[in-house]
């Protein structure tokens, strides 16, 4: 697991769930370069580490997180730099971890955290937050992969009137473009959070691994691709251990107990 005591996250591990909070309130928990860094590695590590086997995303404080750190001083406007080499890495470990996922948007994504956000598997909601692009109003263009999650959302034209019309989603909203799995009341979020996770996390890991691996194949390939990767890893997953567990609990009309393997 990562640095025990990282400055800008807490992490922690129940359940085989992993939970990483982005922790700098006093700055609606905006992206810095120290953030970033300690991010990708908890990340990693969580990735690495056998015991889990689901990852919660949430913020500190009253908002999930606010984007990039504009003032983190000239280093930030090296912004291709900066997204190639600190923002990209996150999002995709986050889209191909072959684990599942989980954001927990306790109150305003804004910017790349919008993106950070919609880059999970699952975005849960508490009722008050909301999801707001932000880059047009400083003259900056969407990035960490906003645009290409809200075209294969909502379709070009109401991704444009988003990104474009200089205002926000609320949790119902974006729930309804299907961009939100679930809206709940702001002092059950956790726990919804936490439940959901620990169910993912009780499933069968690989399994769940290799269908996120089509799901994000299948956004560009043809019908052909698609049915000849789904059938590749079919034949992986037939001869997996929770598989087998799968058919016995079956046949046997009990609950099966997989162990992600």
């Amino acid at each position: 697991m990562p640095d025990p005591t990282p400055e800008t996250l807490l992490v922690s591990t129940e359940a085989s769930v992993t939970t990483i909070t982005l922790n700098r309130p006093d700055a609606l928990n905006a992206l810095n370069a120290t953030m970033r860094g300690e991010l990708l590695a908890a990340l990693r590590a969580a990735l690495r580490d056998p015991e889990t086997r689901a990852v919660v995303l949430t913020g500190a404080g009253r908002g999930f997180c606010s984007g990039a750190d504009l003032r983190g001083g000239s280093g930030e406007r090296e912004f291709r730099r900066v997204l190639r080499d600190e923002y990209h890495p996150i999002v995709e470990l986050l889209r191909s971890m072959p684990k599942p996922v989980v954001a927990s948007v306790n109150g305003v994504a804004a910017g790349a955290g919008m993106s950070l956000a919609l880059a999970a598997d699952l975005v849960v909601a508490a009722s008050e937050a909301r999801f707001v692009p932000a880059f047009h109003r400083i003259a900056l263009v969407p990035d960490s992969g906003l645009t290409r999650t809200l075209v294969r959302a909502m379709g070009r034209h109401r991704a444009f009137e988003v990104l474009l019309g200089e205002r926000s989603l609320g949790a119902e909203e974006a729930r309804d473009l299907g961009l939100v799995a679930a809206v709940v009341p702001a002092d059950e979020l956790p726990a919804t959070t936490h439940a959901l996770a620990e169910r993912l996390a009780s499933g069968p890991t690989r399994t769940i691994g290799w269908t996120k691996r089509l799901l994000n194949a299948a956004e560009d390939a043809d019908l052909g691709t698609s049915l000849e990767a789904e059938a590749a890893l079919q034949e992986v997953a037939g001869r997996s251990a929770d598989h087998a567990e799968g058919v016995a609990a079956f046949a046997e009309k009990r609950d099966p107990s997989f162990g992600g393997r």
